[in-house]
């Protein structure tokens, strides 16, 4: 593999982070993403369970699409590509099923406390716009790496707006003190208010990340 090989491969895994995120830059899956962000606990099961589903359906779905073209007529694969979004949704489904029962099994109070946000996974725009705009048109291993970078920047996006929420909004971080007993929790954090101005303040941040990164690019 060359150098040049190695870069896209590597720019393919961290485009997701910063450059891409899914939350912060394409603003995708933000219902679940407001709504499990009151605490740390939260943002690494939400973020655990949503990177296993990216990285399932997009390496099945990319060897799939890969298969059909070796072994279809021009013809037939054209019909084919008219069900393609049923098809995506079975197999995303089938991933969200196993994150669904492994979860209640042995992690029922996280499980608990997600809700239904875990089978709603099934339906989410980030996962789901992967699979048809990157898993259907590149092979297993870009795919592969695509899907670990999306799972990264979900997770740090779901991390960094747990964490001002919680601290701010129960002054506690991971479930340990910071401020003592004696800090007035700001509840707003904890309300939806909060997690649409947390969320406002970092989109900012990122869009001016990626913009000053464009800039220094081109000098």
């Amino acid at each position: 593999m060359g150098h040049e090989e190695k870069e896209g491969l590597w720019k393919e895994f961290t485009k997701g982070i910063i450059v891409l995120n899914p939350i912060f830059v394409i603003v995708l899956g933000l219902c679940p993403t407001l709504a499990v962000s009151v605490s740390i606990d939260n943002a690494i099961g939400m973020g655990a369970a949503a990177t296993f589903v990216f990285l399932g359906s997009n390496i099945v779905i990319a060897a799939l699409m890969r298969f059909l073209a070796r072994i279809f007529p021009k013809e037939l694969l054209m019909r084919v590509d008219k069900i393609r979004i049923p098809i995506y949704i079975v197999i995303i489904a089938s991933f969200v099923t196993i994150v669904d029962l492994v979860m209640h099994g042995f992690a029922p109070a996280l499980y608990a406390s997600l809700g239904i946000y875990v089978p709603l996974i099934v339906v989410n725009c980030i996962v789901l716009g992967r699979a048809e705009a990157f898993a259907a048109k590149n092979g297993v291993l870009a795919s592969t790496l695509d899907a670990l970078g999306m799972g990264v920047g979900f997770t740090l996006a779901l991390l960094l707006l747990s964490t001002v929420r919680e601290i701010l909004g129960a002054g506690k971080f991971y479930g340990y003190l910071v401020f003592g007993h004696g800090y007035p929790p700001m509840l707003i954090m904890a309300l939806a208010p909060g997690a649409l101005l947390t969320f406002g303040l970092f989109m900012g941040l990122f869009r001016f990340i990626k913009t000053k990164r464009g800039k220094d690019e081109h000098l």
